[in-house]
C-alpha cells in the first residue's frame, strides 16, 4: 500500500509499504480522508517533541472497516468509522483515571509500532474507534478529532460563568474551540487572528467580536466591550510571542487562561498579572474519552463543520498538503487528504 512519509525536514516520499496485520481486537481500515494537523507540521519540519522523521504522517482519520480480529464485537465489515489516535499504557494513575492524553507511555500514530494514518490502510483496537453515522461524509468525520481537541480545552475551564470567552488564535483548533464553546453555550466569545479570512470564519461561526492583534488594541477593545471587567476565560491557541501577556491582559480578576497550542519555544511571561488578579492558568492536552465520545456525537447529530475544510489533494500530492499549511500563501484553515474517494 502507500503511505506519505516525512523522510527528512520539509520532504515527504510516498512509499509502498506492507499493509498492517491486525491484531485479536482490532480491525483494519481503509482510510478515506485523513487532516493534515499542527503536529503534522511539526514532524514535517522536524520540530515535533516524539515523532521524528522517518515517520509517516497522520492521526485524523475516516475512513471503512475492511477486516475485524476474532475478538471484535462492536464492528463489522463496512462501517464507517473514525479513530480516538493513542492508546495508553494501561498501567499508570493517569490511564486508571481514564486520562490516556496524560499517560507518558501511550502510543500514538506514526510512533515506531503504530503507522501513521497518511496510508490506504490503517489498524486500531476496536475500543478507540467509533462509528460515524451514514449521512454524514468522511471528511467530516475527519474533523471529529481535532473537534475533540477544542471541546477539551473548553472542558478544562472551572469558572461557572459563561458570560464571556476570548479564543486568541482562529487557526482550526482555535475556530473549532470556538465551536465547542458556542455548543457549551457561552454567549459573548469574541477571537483574534492576524488573518483576515480566519476573522471573517470566526464572525461566521458566531464571534462577537473578531479582532486583529496587528491593527487593533486586543485589550482596550475588550475591555470596552466587557465594561472594564475583563473576559471571564482567555484560551491560548497560537504561539505568537506575547500572547500569554496579551491573555493574562484581558481576564477579570479570578479569571482563567487556558492553554491549547503547542508552543515548543520558551517565550516570556510577566507573572505580575496572574497573581495580582488571582488569575488561573491551566493546559491542555489534546482530549479525554469522554471529550472524543462527545465530538463524535456532535457531529453525528449534524453539527455543520464544512466551511471549515479549505483545501482537498490526493495522498500523493502529501508534500504540497503540507506546504500549504507551512508557507500559509493562500487562506486555510483545513486541509484535507483524500487517500480514497
Amino acid at each position: 500500500m502507500k503511505a506519505a512519509v516525512v523522510v527528512e525536514p520539509t520532504k515527504i516520499e510516498i512509499q509502498d509499504i506492507e499493509v498492517p496485520k491486525i491484531k485479536a481486537n482490532e480491525v483494519l481500515i481503509k482510510v478515506k480522508t485523513v487532516g493534515v494537523c499542527g503536529s503534522d507540521l511539526h514532524l514535517f519540519k522536524g520540530t515535533h517533541a516524539f515523532r521524528k522523521p522517518p515517520a509517516i504522517l497522520g492521526h485524523e482519520i475516516a475512513g471503512e472497516v475492511v477486516e475485524v480480529g476474532p475478538d471484535v464485537t462492536k464492528f463489522r465489515i463496512g462501517d464507517r468509522v473514525t479513530v480516538e489516535p493513542h492508546i495508553g499504557c494501561g498501567e499508570c494513575e493517569f490511564c486508571e483515571k481514564d486520562l490516556l492524553n496524560l499517560c507518558t507511555g501511550k502510543k500514538a500514530p506514526g510512533v515506531p509500532g503504530w503507522i501513521g494514518t497518511f496510508s490506504e490502510y490503517f489498524n486500531a483496537p476496536e475500543d478507540i474507534v467509533y462509528k460515524i453515522a451514514d449521512d454524514i461524509s468522511y471528511e467530516i468525520g475527519t474533523l471529529v478529532e481535532p473537534l475533540a481537541v477544542g471541546i477539551h480545552a473548553i472542558e478544562r475551564i472551572t469558572v461557572p460563568e459563561k458570560d464571556t470567552i476570548a479564543i486568541l488564535g482562529s487557526g482550526t483548533i482555535g475556530l473549532l474551540t470556538l465551536v465547542a464553546a458556542r455548543e457549551a453555550g457561552y454567549k459573548n466569545i469574541i477571537c483574534t487572528d492576524t488573518q483576515p479570512f480566519n476573522l471573517e470564519m470566526a464572525k461566521k461561526q458566531g464571534a462577537i467580536l473578531a479582532l486583529n492583534p496587528i491593527e487593533d488594541d486586543v485589550e482596550a477593545k475588550i475591555k470596552e466591550f466587557t465594561n472594564g471587567r475583563g473576559v471571564d476565560v482567555a484560551i491560548v491557541a497560537a504561539d505568537a510571542p506575547g500572547i500569554i501577556d496579551q491573555a493574562s491582559s484581558i481576564v477579570r480578576k479570578r479569571g482563567e487562561v487556558g492553554i491549547v497550542a503547542m508552543i515548543t519555544k520558551q517565550i516570556p511571561v510577566d507573572t505580575y498579572s496572574f497573581v495580582f488578579n488571582e488569575i488561573s492558568l491551566f493546559g491542555a492536552m489534546t482530549y479525554e474519552t469522554k471529550d472524543f465520545e462527545k465530538a463524535n456525537q456532535l457531529v453525528n447529530e449534524g453539527l455543520d463543520l464544512s466551511d471549515f475544510i479549505t483545501q482537498r489533494v490526493p495522498l500523493e500530492e502529501s508534500q504540497k498538503a503540507l506546504d500549504i499549511l507551512n508557507e500559509k500563501k493562500e487562506n486555510v484553515v483545513k486541509v484535507i487528504v483524500e487517500v480514497d474517494k
